[in-house]
């Protein structure tokens, strides 16, 4: 029996799968976007495409103990477009942390729907979840990782190559797949995050340089958990990290920022 499928960060994937996600996401973008548009009656919706149906009845626990709106409306939207139902599971609304181990939360909730999609704080809550989850488990944040935030990162700038390539300034039809983007500098200002965690194992390893400034304290910097699998992937050769933002943004084509 082969090991349930799940999602802690991005250096879990190789750079290809990742890149595979990334078009794939374009892809449904672009079909769902027509069904998020308000539609006029006299308007015909005949050339309409369903998006893949790939969740049809199947659903998926957004299991949450930390509170997003962006997060939450896309996941229970996304959820409805691919034919599945998205059950919202709150802090309040379930037993999970009063008098019900996240073991029996998984095993309870994986008997009954066919994946979680869990937002959590510390990260050994959500490790502990798909350890014991008979479904796959996707991290939709967690104290040390943020792979979605960072999946739509990529998509972003893949959607708006035209801007750093001269020879391209016009942007592409929206139904064409995604251009290749040219190797860029990102620039990160701030503590290190969960976003920037998984920034350092997916930029480096899709082409890019980083450079990073945190504040020069050892709250601030990037924990060893995280910065062993930045090394382990080879990723911290095109890492540069200091603590002044001047610095940092030097010859940068993207700046992100974060509290400081």
């Amino acid at each position: 029996m082969s090991a349930v499928p799940r999602l802690m960060s991005l250096a879990d994937l190789t750079a290809p799968q990742i890149m595979r996600i990334v078009n794939h996401a374009h892809y449904l973008k672009q079909v769902s976007l027509p069904w998020l548009t308000p539609q006029s009656s006299s308007k015909k919706n005949a050339r309409l495409r369903m998006p893949s149906q790939s969740l049809f009845n199947k659903s998926v626990a957004l299991l949450f103990s930390k509170r997003s709106t962006r997060t939450r409306v896309s996941a229970e939207t996304a959820a409805v477009l691919l034919g599945g139902r998205a059950l919202f599971l709150g802090r309040d609304d379930i037993q999970l942390g009063v008098n019900e181990s996240p073991r029996d939360t998984a095993r309870v909730i994986g008997g009954m729907c066919q994946g979680i999609f869990a937002r959590v704080g510390a990260h050994e809550e959500i490790e502990e979840l798909a350890r014991h989850s008979p479904v796959p488990v996707v991290n939709a944040l967690s104290s040390l990782w943020h792979p979605t935030q960072t999946l739509a990162d990529v998509l972003t700038l893949h959607e708006h190559a035209h801007l750093f390539d001269a020879a391209h300034k016009i942007p592409p039809p929206a139904n064409k797949p995604l251009r290749q983007l040219r190797p860029l500098t990102v620039a990160y200002v701030g503590d290190s995050t969960n976003v920037l965690h998984d920034m350092l194992v997916t930029y480096p390893r899709l082409g890019h340089k980083m450079r990073v400034a945190s504040p020069p304290k050892s709250a601030y910097q990037c924990p060893k958990p995280v910065w062993d699998r930045v090394t382990q992937l080879g990723c911290d050769k095109n890492i540069w990290w200091g603590s002044d933002p001047k610095q940092a943004v030097q010859g940068a084509d993207v700046v992100v920022t974060d509290t400081w």
